[in-house]
C-alpha cells in the first residue's frame, strides 16, 4: 500500500460548555478517539447523522479547530498551529453552502487570486494565468472572472468554491456536503466534475455526506461515524453489501428504495430513538440505546474497531453476526 497522505491517531476534539442555569461546565466530546488514514488519490466517504462530529473532524484536519489529544499527520509529518499556512497548501475544503462561502463583495478573480498572493505568488501575469486556467478546469468562462457571486446560479457558485479550493494545488480536498444545498438537476454535474478533477489532478478526497447514494458513487472506502467515533470502515462494496455494525445497517436500510425497503432486513436493521447528546454519551458502545442487538456487555464494554475481513473493520461485539 502507498504511504498514507493523511493519518489521524486517537484524534479527539472536546469543548467545554457552560450552563446558562448554573449547572457548571460540561465536556462535549465532538470527536472522541478517531484513527483514520487516507491514501494519495483515494476518496474516503465519511457518513453519519447530524451531530456525529463529521464537520468538527474536518475542521480539525484543516487546523481550524485544535485537537484535545491525538495527532494529525500529513505525509508523515505532524501538524502544528504554527504550520497553518503550510497545511493550507496541502489540504483545502469545499463548503456545503455555495451562497454563504463566497464573499459577496469580491469578484471571482479576486476570490481566486487572493490565496495565491497570500502564499507568495506576486507576479500578476502568473496569477492571472492560474486564475483563468482554474476557471476553465471547473467549466467557467474567462468573462466570469469579473463578476460577483450574486450573478451566478447555485451550481456555478459551487464551481467557484471548488476552483478556490484547488487554486493552491492541494493534495487533499475535504468536501463537506458539497451538493446538499444544490438543485437535484445539477448535483450530478458537480459530482462528475469532482471525479474528473480527482483523476486529472491526482487529488485525494474526504467526502462528507448524508446522501449515501453520493458516497457509494464516488468513494473508494467508507468510514461510518457515530457520536464522535468511527464504528465501521472498509471498501464501499463491503460497507454497502456486507455491513457489520448495526448502525451502518440502519443507515443503509433508510435509503429510499421502492423495491427493497419493505423487506425483513430493513425492518430488523431499523434504529430506534434519536442520537444521544455528545454532552452525555451512553456508556460502553454509544449506539447501545438504539441497537436491536443490545446485550449487557454493550453497556459495560467499549467495542474496539477490529477486522472482520481484509480492509474491513467494525466496532461491535457482534460484528461476526451478518443479520
Amino acid at each position: 500500500m502507498a504511504e498514507p497522505l493523511l493519518t489521524l491517531q486517537d484524534l479527539a476534539v472536546h469543548f467545554q460548555v457552560g450552563s446558562a442555569f448554573g449547572g457548571g461546565v460540561r465536556t462535549l466530546k465532538a470527536v472522541d478517539g478517531v484513527d483514520l488514514d487516507v491514501a494519495p488519490g483515494e476518496c474516503l466517504g465519511l457518513v453519519g447523522e447530524s451531530g456525529c462530529g463529521k464537520s468538527t473532524l474536518a475542521l480539525s484536519i484543516m487546523g481550524l479547530v485544535p485537537p484535545t489529544r491525538g495527532q494529525v499527520r500529513l505525509n508523515g509529518h505532524e501538524l502544528s498551529k504554527r504550520e497553518r499556512m503550510a497545511t493550507a497548501r496541502t489540504v483545502q475544503m469545499v463548503f456545503q453552502d455555495p451562497y454563504a462561502s463566497l464573499n459577496p463583495r469580491q469578484t471571482v478573480r479576486r476570490t481566486l487570486a487572493d490565496p495565491l498572493r497570500l502564499h507568495g505568488i506576486a507576479n500578476r501575469t502568473e496569477v492571472d494565468h492560474r486564475v483563468m486556467d482554474m476557471l476553465a478546469k471547473v467549466g467557467l468562462r474567462p468573462d466570469h472572472a469579473d463578476r460577483y457571486p450574486h450573478e451566478f446560479s447555485g451550481g456555478q457558485r459551487q464551481r467557484i468554491g471548488i476552483a478556490r479550493a484547488l487554486i493552491l494545488q492541494p493534495k487533499l480536498v475535504i468536501c463537506d456536503e458539497p451538493v446538499s444545498a444544490l438543485d437535484v438537476s445539477i448535483r450530478a454535474q458537480i459530482i462528475n466534475l469532482l471525479l474528473e478533477l480527482k483523476d486529472e489532478l491526482g487529488l485525494a478526497y474526504i467526502m462528507i455526506s448524508h446522501d449515501l447514494g453520493v458516497v457509494e458513487h464516488v468513494s473508494d472506502r467508507v468510514a461510518v461515524m457515530y457520536l464522535g467515533r468511527i464504528v465501521e470502515q472498509g471498501g464501499w462494496q463491503e460497507i454497502f453489501e456486507d455491513p457489520r455494525h448495526p448502525y451502518t445497517r440502519a443507515l443503509i436500510a433508510a435509503i429510499p428504495d421502492p423495491f427493497h425497503r419493505a423487506d425483513a432486513f430493513a425492518k430488523r436493521a431499523k434504529a430506534h430513538g434519536e442520537i444521544a447528546s455528545a454532552l452525555d454519551p451512553p456508556a460502553g458502545c454509544h449506539f447501545n440505546p438504539r441497537c436491536p442487538l443490545k446485550a449487557d456487555r454493550c453497556v459495560s464494554e467499549v467495542p474496539l474497531l477490529e477486522p472482520v475481513a481484509t480492509g474491513h473493520r467494525a466496532a461491535c461485539h457482534f460484528r461476526e453476526r451478518t443479520a
